[in-house]
């Protein structure tokens, strides 16, 4: 079980959270995804929509990612682009998912819900690597409070000040999806876990008794519009 006592958490968000995912490449076997041409051409894209979006009075804000690092891992979302859409409060996901402007998209959504915990604020700083660490759990398990009680590990082990749990309100395959910004790469975070044996003894541990699996996606945030 956890033995670190967890980071002081502050006030969750006030928004809804539409979360979608975007193929520019086909699914490739390597982890490491570099910024091709058809990428750039995606990514441009969707910057040019944000605006369209962002006029629209349910919603607050709008982050365009680029994937840098996708662990193969079977059940991982394999989409080498995303978009984090903040509408004004939870009241206006449904209609904002349902818009004209997010189905111009013709993206994938991968959670609608709510942030329910929060340590630190994620997008402090808009550099760096955002981890996009999506759970699936056992049917009944309460994704939330076993993630909460990993949280005193990461920020005591990883150096990780910040992280935006999501759950969802609509149907997803994923019980939760943290969002984080790292202290470093996605290589060397990865690593500093591993290596670790209370990695295995804590985190990995808790987790297969609750029935869960993390899945993360490392990404590099290339635009943001937005309070």
């Amino acid at each position: 079980m956890p033995t670190h006592p967890p980071p002081p958490f502050v006030h969750p968000e006030p928004y809804g959270f539409v979360y979608l995912g975007f193929q520019a490449e086909p699914a490739q076997r390597s982890p490491v995804h570099t910024a091709t041409p058809r990428r750039r051409s995606e990514v441009a894209r969707l910057v040019r929509a944000v605006p369209a979006l962002v006029r629209r009075p349910e919603v607050a804000a709008v982050g365009v990612f680029r994937a840098v690092f996708v662990p193969p891992l079977p059940g991982a979302p394999r989409y080498d682009l995303a978009m984090l859409i903040r509408t004004v409060g939870i009241d206006q996901v449904e209609s904002v998912r349902g818009c004209a402007e997010v189905a111009a998209l013709d993206g994938a959504e991968i959670l609608a819900g709510v942030n329910v915990a929060r340590i630190g604020d994620t997008e402090a700083r808009t550099d760096g690597t955002f981890l996009f660490n999506h759970f699936t759990a056992a049917p009944h398990t309460d994704a939330e409070a076993v993630w909460r009680s990993l949280t005193g590990w990461y920020t005591a082990k990883t150096g990780v000040d910040n992280s935006t749990a999501l759950r969802p309100t609509e149907p997803s395959p994923f019980a939760l999806v943290n969002y984080v910004r790292l202290p470093a790469g996605p290589v060397r975070f990865l690593l500093g876990q591993l290596v670790r044996p209370s990695f295995h003894r804590v985190v990995r541990a808790t987790l297969d008794a609750h029935g869960m699996r993390a899945l993360p996606v490392f990404h590099q945030l290339v635009y943001r519009e937005g309070p």
